[in-house]
């Protein structure tokens, strides 16, 4: 196939080819049992294999209490388990934390665990608080990023790879077992606002991961990143794929948007304080559910953006309003916040994947038409039908029905 043949196939997008998910950081309230919010989040991975959702996202976090996965591979590894068919992304591994052949050896073997079911999503690291206690400076986060980056890529390709830099080293190394697809991982770097993401993804020919989609400047600069993705792609022999874009947005649903906030307001408050109490602040909105609810909907809650806290109909807007932004993007995952109960999350989810992802994939199309046919021709469908039963009434009794002898 030709370059140009290529790019024309790839570049097309359509409605019906987005697909959806979830993205757990996770964040969870400070003042329940860590052992069963892992579970929680196990359990969901289920819940969503089983409604049909096509990925779902763990993080990778070491500090500051409510997102409580360290670990994200490990939790992929237990969640593959218990599941048939969703993919899993790391969302994301955090490349300067890790040497890169130590990375590229458990990614390797994870996609052999879930048979190809795994996306490798790789970023800088997020919390501050992280960083320090590894005695990192933010400031060569990205840069780290980028060097793990070109060790891992070829490692993952199974060559052998010489380098070294200032925080590691590799020596003849390689990557002893192959990936499950002879063609290789999915790989996916994160973008929020900067287009530093855009650019590595783009050099590369990774996918891309808009995390801030909803928040006001992070909805922004969506067009605009993904102009310098598409370019510096092309600069670089890539061909920038949306089937393989992915944005995040907060959503929570319920049958009325009264039955979601409802379902939320006892909980919520952790969410506020998780932001608040790392900036310092007490905004007046924080100190009631529906403040933050209204908050949260409007604006943004510190790194969240804008939530939908109501009912799939505004799910629904949502997503066209993040289509008719970005021109079109290949899959929504739904930034899961654990604040409801386990019997309302689940509802959520079930209000999604039975309502919301129909409207998009188109899948009721033929039902609509033949309810349609049936209501244009009713006089010619129910004549006949009436037509023959009275011809089997007569057939049998020998006169027509209501007809005395």
């Amino acid at each position: 196939m030709s370059t140009v043949a290529r790019q024309e196939m790839t570049l097309v997008w359509t409605r019906d080819s987005l697909e959806f998910g979830a993205f757990l950081a996770p964040y969870h309230p400070l003042n329940a049992d860590p052992a069963l919010q892992l579970r929680r989040d196990i359990d969901l991975m289920e819940h969503l294999d089983h409604l049909g959702f096509a990925e779902a996202w763990m993080g990778e976090h070491h500090s500051t209490g409510a997102e409580i996965v360290p670990a994200p591979d490990m939790f992929i590894a237990a969640a593959a388990e218990r599941t048939e068919r969703i993919r899993f992304g790391t969302g994301v591994t955090s490349l300067p934390y890790h040497h890169p052949l130590v990375t590229a050896d458990r990614i390797t073997q994870l996609d052999l665990q879930t048979r190809g079911r795994l996306i490798f999503g790789t970023g800088p690291g997020k919390i501050p608080l992280d960083a320090h206690m590894m005695g990192i400076d933010p400031s060569d986060q990205r840069r780290m990023q980028g060097e793990a980056l070109e060790a891992i890529l070829p490692l993952l390709r199974g060559e052998v790879v010489n380098m070294e830099t200032d925080w590691f080293t590799l020596r003849d190394a390689r990557a002893q077992l192959p990936t499950y697809n002879p063609a290789g991982i999915e790989i996916a770097t994160a973008s929020t606002i900067s287009p530093n993401g855009s650019v590595l993804a783009g050099t590369h020919g990774l996918s891309l991961l808009s995390l801030a989609a909803s928040s006001p400047t992070g909805f922004e600069a969506l067009g605009r990143n993904w102009d310098i993705y598409e370019q510096v792609s092309a600069e670089h022999g890539h061909v920038a794929d949306r089937s393989t874009w992915r944005v995040v947005n907060p959503m929570f649903l319920a049958e009325t948007r009264a039955d979601a906030e409802r379902a939320v307001s006892r909980r919520i408050g952790s969410m506020a304080a998780y932001v608040n109490r790392q900036t310092g602040q007490d905004p007046d909105w924080a100190q009631t559910p529906q403040g933050i609810v209204d908050q949260w909907r409007g604006d943004t809650l510190g790194e969240f953006g804008q939530a939908i806290i109501g009912t799939p109909d505004d799910a629904i807007a949502q997503i066209e309003r993040l289509i008719e932004q970005t021109g079109g993007f290949g899959t929504l995952l739904v930034l899961h916040v654990d604040m409801a109960s386990w019997e309302d999350t689940k509802r959520s989810y079930e209000l999604f994947a039975s309502e919301v992802i129909p409207h998009f994939k188109n899948r009721n199309a033929g039902r609509e038409a033949s309810l349609q046919y049936a209501a244009d021709n009713r006089d010619y469908l129910i004549g006949g039908l009436i037509g023959a039963i009275t011809k089997a009434h007569t057939d049998y009794y020998g006169q027509p029905a209501g007809v005395q002898a």
